[in-house]
């Protein structure tokens, strides 16, 4: 089963306290990389994204961005009592000792902004681990979503790479039947060839040593068994395609080595059909290279 590497997936919840929304988005990359836009304190969740998002998608940029809307519940507001009766023991102290009148609500308004009588810290931590389950889970739906997105792109894909593989088939085909007439046509060519020089100067050709160079000819040019590995290649791409796991790893690199065997029938086989055969089949090759880029 093939899956896209792009796509997109949104999630939403809503609850008394805390809502949400989740988006993916998913981008090309040879290797996993996730990054989070979230309002503080949320950002220090990206590891926790990071490792719920792995176990779900293998290859690929995924872009995470949170929206949250928390209404203040009342465990939210805490005072340290103690700060609070220290700062307000020493203000009324000094005030005293200057000679100043107690402001009452005043004093009290003023102390509660001093460092540590509400602290902050505290609400926050409890706040991440509070939120988190209701995060993870519109996570989960958000990659379902986005699950479901490259699967349908992963299916439009598979039915354009089968159509290419198909195509280098039949030129493979194409191919394989005219590798008896290359020598044929080798030895026709060298023996007209050498005939007219031969008749010029009045002399005779050894059939011996035109069979000789008709067999290294031969040998040289021999494509039989390149042409039976790349057909064996276009079996096996199709095996693949059909694995659970999404195989782009494993797709390009037996599409590295389809490009190798058919240079080497190009380079071997002194025939200009045939070359014409191997510029269409590199040509469909390099098709399915790009595709297969997008392929998780």
């Amino acid at each position: 089963m093939l899956l896209s590497m792009t796509g997109y997936g949104e999630a939403r919840s809503q609850g008394e306290t805390l809502s949400l929304s989740v988006e993916l988005r998913a981008l090309n990359n040879r290797y996993l990389k996730v990054s989070l836009r979230a309002p503080d304190p949320y950002h220090l969740l990206e590891a926790e994204f990071e490792k719920v998002i792995r176990r779900v998608i293998k290859r690929g940029t995924i872009q995470v961005h949170l929206r949250c809307e928390r209404q203040a519940a009342a465990e939210d507001f805490r005072i340290n009592p103690a700060a609070l009766e220290a700062y307000v023991k020493q203000v009324r102290d000094i005030s005293k000792q200057l000679g100043l009148n107690d402001g009452g609500l005043a004093l009290m308004s003023q102390i509660l902004t001093l460092p540590g009588v509400v602290p902050e810290g505290t609400s926050k931590s409890h706040q991440l681990q509070d939120d988190w389950p209701t995060i993870e889970k519109t996570l989960l739906q958000a990659i379902d979503h986005l699950q479901g997105m490259r699967k349908e792109e992963g299916k439009a894909m598979a039915q354009e790479l089968l159509a290419h593989r198909d195509a280098i088939g039949r030129h493979l085909e194409i191919i394989r039947t005219m590798i008896p007439q290359v020598v044929t046509s080798f030895r026709d060519r060298l023996h007209d060839r050498v005939k007219a020089i031969l008749n010029e100067l009045d002399v005779k050709i050894d059939r011996n040593d035109l069979i000789r160079e008709v067999s290294i000819f031969a040998e040289r040019s021999d494509i039989a068994e390149e042409v039976v590995r790349l057909a064996t290649h276009l079996g096996h791409f199709q095996e693949i395609m059909k694995e659970d796991e999404s195989p782009g790893r494993k797709l390009e690199f037996l599409t590295q080595e389809m490009f190798r065997e058919t240079n080497t029938i190009g380079s071997k086989a002194s025939d200009v059909e045939i070359s014409k055969q191997v510029v269409e089949i590199k040509g469909t090759l390099e098709k399915i290279r790009e595709l297969i880029q997008n392929v998780e």
